[in-house]
């Protein structure tokens, strides 16, 4: 294998990128009007793909909702970014709680609608 990434389907391609800027710090490696290719700066293998849900690209039957994903990103601190999803206005589903299996989570929604699980080890 050469290359793994997730691509999130969206028709709000560039708030949907500017929400995983701000709340990860990630960078745009690409951007398109219908896609933008997002990395960690610290680690530029973390890839993530945001991609217009109705483009030609995307086969008829994946344009609809997201439905059975959550992604899962493991930062240092969850209380720093429940910070910055707080100053964002983020739809926030759980705040930060200690988890019984040593890592403390919140859950979030990014624009998409895509459950986002912000984890960190207690």
């Amino acid at each position: 294998m050469k290359r793994c990434f997730t691509n999130i389907l969206t028709e709000e391609v560039a708030a949907t990128a500017t929400f995983y800027v701000q709340l990860l710090d990630m960078e745009p490696q690409f951007s398109s009007d219908w896609f933008v290719n997002l990395v960690d700066p610290d680690n530029r293998g973390l890839e993530l793909g945001i991609l217009k849900q109705s483009h030609d690209i995307v086969p008829h039957e994946a344009r609809q909702a997201p439905a059975g994903v959550m992604l899962t990103f493991v930062v240092d601190d969850c209380d720093v970014i429940h910070q910055r999803a707080i100053d964002a206005d983020a739809d926030i589903v759980e705040t930060p709680n200690d988890m019984p299996y040593g890592q403390r989570r919140m859950i979030l929604r990014d624009p998409a609608g895509t459950l986002v699980d912000i984890s960190s080890p207690v």
